[in-house]
């Protein structure tokens, strides 16, 4: 019986301890991140945005579709920036400072809503595409060559055009377009770590498909699922900001690119350059953020980049 037992042990200890240590080692990550110049300032902006976002309703002066009217009861149109209104206001009279803050709300809900979801779904069909291979590899991965085949914006203003424009739309439309990257990256990690001792020793002792696929290659796998949430929530933001801009967005939400949208209808693109200025600085700084936090990420799985 000795004899018997003696290959078990080591065997469900393998996997789990390099799990362990797999995630130990992505844990660690934050620290190694704040040791990192560029990836501070850019989760120093993110933290920024967040924190706008949130407290929204407190920093806001006015409502995000709230009209601003001054002593005499009219409406301020075009008001330039000033002691009243730090931004300056639109043509309609609304506070361009109000909605550049709800508009972060916006803009957070669907760059991480999204971001999560094709993540979450292009990580699982990676998953089982990879390690069962056969007929399932080749269905998956023909779904998510069709995918690729269908561009975003295309698409995204045909279903809009269809049906009712919606945020929770925009982000099902963000969740289908983000996820085929995830699952091709995924399987093709998968398709290594599958032939891995310490997948064989798991099989050995008994472990079934769903224990090794989630206990023992799943952890693996993260770290890169991780980089993809956070480039998920980048391109989210652009993708809803584009549609928006092109007058497909949810127009009862605010959002940067409603606001885009609405100087650009107005024909003020050039003449009320605290109009358009506000949200197209906030997208770039957003998106820069996030790269930056995404490279510092990218060298602590590969240190060789820090040599690029």
């Amino acid at each position: 019986m000795a004899d018997v037992k003696a290959p078990v042990r080591p065997a469900l200890a393998g996997p789990l301890r390099e799990a362990a240590v797999a995630v130990a080692r992505h844990a660690s990550g934050l620290r190694v991140i704040l040791r990192h110049r560029t990836a501070t300032v850019g989760l120093a902006i993110i933290v920024l945005f967040i924190a706008a976002a949130v407290l929204a309703p407190l920093l806001a002066p006015y409502g995000p579709f709230e009209v601003v009217y001054g002593p005499d009861r009219g409406v301020v149109r075009l008001s330039p920036p000033g002691a009243a209104n730090w931004l300056g206001t639109t043509n309609q009279g609304m506070d361009v400072l109000s909605q550049l803050l709800w508009g972060a709300r916006v803009a957070l809900a669907v760059g991480l809503l999204s971001a999560l979801g094709s993540v979450l779904l292009g990580t699982l069909i990676g998953l089982v595409s990879g390690y069962f291979g056969g007929w399932i590899d080749e269905v998956l991965m023909r779904l998510t060559d069709v995918a690729y085949g269908v561009p975003f914006l295309p698409f995204a203003m045909v279903v809009t055009s269809i049906a009712k424009p919606s945020l929770a739309l925009v982000i099902l439309l963000v969740i289908f377009f983000l996820w085929r990257t995830t699952a091709r990256v995924i399987r093709s990690q998968v398709l290594s770590l599958k032939t891995r001792p310490f997948v064989w020793a798991a099989r050995a002792a008994g472990a079934g498909h769903g224990k090794i696929l989630f206990l023992h290659i799943a952890p693996n796998v993260l770290p890169l699922s991780f980089l993809y949430i956070a480039i998920g929530v980048q391109t989210g933001v652009m993708l809803e900001a584009a549609l928006s801009f092109l007058g497909f967005g949810d127009p009862h939400v605010q959002s940067w690119g409603i606001m885009l949208n609405a100087a650009f209808q107005a024909g003020a693109m050039r003449s009320a350059w605290w109009w358009v200025l506000p949200p197209g600085l906030a997208l770039s700084a957003f998106v820069m953020s996030i790269f930056m936090l995404t490279r510092a990420y990218e060298e602590i799985l590969n240190p060789r980049l820090k040599a690029i």
